[in-house]
């Protein structure tokens, strides 16, 4: 089909849906079928008996063409039975990350009426994911002047599970001088924090090797550890100190590689060699879309950022002086979405051809439009531009009906198509 002049102004100009045009709804539209299931549920296993749950019967199945709409095909409906069954892996970490709670929402369509049908699937978390380590060995150089209830930040461990599957708790192997604080941050997750009960002595024993254990609360529970080397240093008095202990900044999403995020700052009181500062992250993995300056501390961005894959980033720096002490901060980076994505329509059912003398209000074709944006940027109305003999009925949320709306004329204008190439 080529291209007409309409269509092109149509792209280059997000449509307005026009205030005359009612809302049509139907009882069947109106409700939403839930199902309720476990991710990483066999592919083939059944959600539950669709057609039946929009009454339809088996005889009827043939004639109504029952199948989904989706942009990712998780689901697909059996043309035998007409139920709901799992098409592709269902992995609830990797389809909604965090959130506490994880819904597939599409569209079930059928013809002879054609019509929309809201479903939403509920993934609940199974605990398939036990607590893990970016780093299995941490090394800890602590001055034999210390005090006692001086704290340290130990590596954390990362679930991807949600709730009580998720990372709980933190475990010190016994030992005397040392005891584990469980902390928590803003978002909810969690760290160890390693505190000094009694004072060292480096002439009476220069190390200690200790084990740190991450544990979840699953059934069955998991967990993973980490070995820990204090080596007992001569006096460093002063560890060093960041400015602030949570940098937050906002960034566009469309900004280049090689662009200033911040810089963060950190002094030591002391002198020489154990004032002298490196900075570097805390994890290996933080390093993909960012650069860090060990000598400056400057943060730049390393590839280029997109809000529609990940809207905010949570970095862990760390400022270590030349006599081994470490201090840590915590930088916080939203991204801000753009209006970088076109509006997009997608016609379901659109026929070969309509008879002439078809009564207005005759269903032509079911669509419905999508923008990958959020927010107002994600926002879509759909209209028709120009006259022609058809009108946009909206169904329900994006969905919306094309139906006749006066008399066609094949000798005059023989295709749909021609339609939109003139107006």
């Amino acid at each position: 089909m080529r291209e007409g002049a309409a269509q092109r102004r149509q792209r280059q100009w997000r449509p307005i849906l026009l205030p005359f045009l009612l809302p049509l709804f139907s009882p069947a539209l109106s409700e939403q079928i839930r199902y309720k299931i476990p991710e990483e549920m066999p592919t083939g296993s059944v959600v539950g008996d669709l057609a039946k749950d929009l009454g339809f019967s088996v005889q009827e199945l043939p004639m109504r063409k029952l199948r989904i709409s989706s942009e990712k095909p998780y689901f697909s409906v059996s043309t035998e039975s007409g139920e709901l069954l799992v098409s592709s892996r269902l992995d609830r970490e990797q389809i909604c990350g965090k959130k506490p709670v994880c819904v597939l929402e599409f569209e079930a369509v059928a013809e002879n009426p054609l019509n929309f049908y809201h479903v939403s699937v509920e993934l609940e978390d199974i605990n398939d994911h036990m607590p893990k380590f970016m780093h299995t060995f941490f090394e800890l150089q602590i001055s034999e002047s210390t005090k006692p209830g001086t704290r340290f930040i130990l590596g954390s461990a990362h679930d991807a599970d949600v709730g009580t599957n998720s990372l709980q708790n933190y475990q010190l192997s016994p030992n005397d001088h040392f005891s584990l604080v469980n902390k928590e941050k803003s978002d909810g997750s969690k760290y160890p924090e390693m505190v000094l009960k009694t004072p060292l002595d480096r002439e009476k024993q220069k190390s200690y090797h200790l084990t740190l254990t991450a544990l979840d609360f699953g059934q069955p529970p998991l967990n993973s550890t980490a070995q820990i080397q204090v080596l007992v240093t001569d006096a460093n008095d002063n560890p060093p100190v960041f400015s602030q202990d949570i940098y937050r900044v906002s960034l566009p999403e469309n900004v280049h590689p090689g662009t200033t995020v911040l810089r963060v700052v950190a002094t030591d009181q002391d002198e020489g060699v154990n004032s002298e500062i490196t900075f570097s992250f805390s994890e290996a993995g933080q390093i993909t879309q960012f650069n860090l300056d060990s000598n400056t501390g400057e943060i730049t961005t390393r590839g280029t950022l997109d809000f529609e894959e990940v809207k905010e980033y949570s970095l862990v720096l760390e400022a270590r002086d030349g006599g081994g002490m470490i201090a840590q901060c915590t930088v916080e980076i939203e991204i801000l979405d753009k209006n970088d994505n076109v509006p997009e329509v997608l016609f379901q059912s659109l026929p070969d051809f309509i008879m002439e003398d078809a009564e207005p209000g005759t269903y032509v074709a079911l669509l419905k439009t999508r923008d990958k944006d959020s927010g107002r940027n994600g926002d879509v109305a759909c209209k028709l531009e120009g006259v022609a003999p058809f009108k946009i009925i909206t169904s329900s949320r994006n969905t919306y009906k094309l139906v006749t709306d006066g008399v066609l004329d094949r000798e005059q204008k023989p295709g749909i198509q021609h339609y939109y190439q003139s107006h």
